[in-house]
């Protein structure tokens, strides 16, 4: 396709105009990653947290791609965004039953991405005919790049659908689909293709990280380990997210010892269950676990369903969640050890003397503390303990 060259001046104010978009104010890409996680077709993108952090990702490479291109060959077309970054967020679509319709996020992208452009435009000059030519060449620029980038990753999905539609993981990862939609598939042809048996009990876990791809499988192994599981179950959600069963339960202290080894790593583990079932079930529940630990941007690495379930009920709706910590905590968020001493008196049951213990401090040390809390709570805490002691754990799981 032919590509009209803009003029000398044009391609001038261009690559300004470029060299400033390579370091985009960071309000512009919370705005770029708000705008194309939105909308009914990027719903389950947005709910998966691998996915969420893939497609922000694709964000920057797609912004940085054009704004460098347009430095190096200012007003030239600029070819299609075929990195790293929206490569693995295509195979990670497919490998979450996704199709095509995902990829509008990039006219939605493109959108925002023009607007945004265009407050650089009229800051580079105030001449009418300069700006008429500048628009007209960075909208075309902004659309062919947007348009060669979707059929190019079309083409990639394409060839990545017929990989994943031959071999044992998309056999795996076929039959654990059927199994936790419910479908009429036998427990006994469903052990035939997993190799792994559905009687007894089990835990789920989904194991996960943003960098550290190549930890993943050991992080799994670890799950197996800890559990004193020969045949365990692991499938390959997408490139950076795997989804393990074992039969039983593994060793909590031993396996948080040893995934500390992986600090990239994150580990969201579900409830025991029995059978099918209960196979159905704690996947579920760690699914609940790893998009809580999402939405509060919990720095923890690992966590259990018994351990959150009650705060990944309250905080469905995060910003409600932090106001109620705020209004139930006040002043006493400000200071990490009466927090402490709170939630060890709370999880000892009222006992000072355990309490004191587990923290390795005086009694009356404690007690001193547990009396200042007591001030600096909103209501005196022997009135609002249930209260307090909620609010306490949100506050454990969220960003600080």
């Amino acid at each position: 396709m032919s590509w009209e060259r803009p003029s000398r001046r044009v391609r001038e104010l261009i690559r300004r105009g470029a060299e400033i978009a390579l370091d985009p104010p960071e309000e512009w890409l919370a705005e770029l990653d708000e705008a194309t996680l939105s909308g009914a077709n990027r719903r389950q993108v947005a709910e998966d947290p691998v996915l969420a952090a893939a497609l922000r990702r694709t964000n920057r490479s797609n912004l940085l791609g054009w704004a460098s291109a347009n430095i190096r060959a200012p007003g030239e077309r600029v070819p299609a965004d075929l990195g790293e970054a929206p490569l693995a967020f295509a195979r990670d679509l497919i490998r979450r039953g996704l199709d095509e319709s995902a990829l509008d996020a990039y006219r939605t992208g493109q959108g925002v991405a023009l607007r945004l452009w265009m407050r650089i435009v009229f800051s580079l000059t105030s001449d009418p005919d300069e700006l008429r030519e500048l628009t007209d060449v960075s909208c075309r620029s902004i659309a062919a790049f947007v348009d060669d980038t979707v059929a190019a990753i079309s083409v990639q999905m394409t060839r990545e659908r017929l990989q994943l539609t031959s071999g044992t993981h998309a056999e795996r990862l076929e039959t654990v689909t059927l199994l936790l939609d419910g479908a009429p598939i036998t427990v006994p042809r469903a052990e035939q293709r997993l190799g792994y048996r559905l009687s007894g009990e089990h835990t789920a876990a989904i194991v996960w990280s943003d960098d550290a791809l190549g930890d993943l499988d050991r992080v799994a192994d670890l799950l197996a380990s800890a559990a004193g599981d020969a045949r365990p179950l692991t499938v390959l959600a997408s490139a950076a997210t795997r989804w393990v069963w074992v039969h039983g339960a593994p060793d909590d202290a031993v396996l948080r010892a040893e995934v500390e080894r992986f600090p990239a790593v994150r580990v969201a583990l579900g409830s025991r269950g029995t059978n099918a079932d209960g196979f159905r079930s704690s996947h579920f529940d760690a699914l609940t676990v790893q998009r809580m630990l999402a939405r509060l941007a919990s720095p923890q690495q690992l966590a259990t369903h018994s351990e959150v379930e009650l705060v990944a009920l309250l905080t469905t709706d995060a910003e409600r969640a932090d106001r109620f910590v705020r209004r139930t905590l006040g002043p006493v968020l400000a200071d990490p050890e009466l927090i402490e001493a709170l939630r060890a008196y709370i999880g000892a049951q009222c006992n000072a003397t355990v309490a004191a213990a587990r923290l390795y401090t005086h009694r009356n040390t404690l007690l001193r503390r547990l009396a200042r809390a007591s001030q600096l709570l909103p209501r005196p805490l022997e009135h609002d303990l249930v209260h307090v002691g909620v609010a306490l754990e949100v506050h454990r799981w969220r960003a600080q």
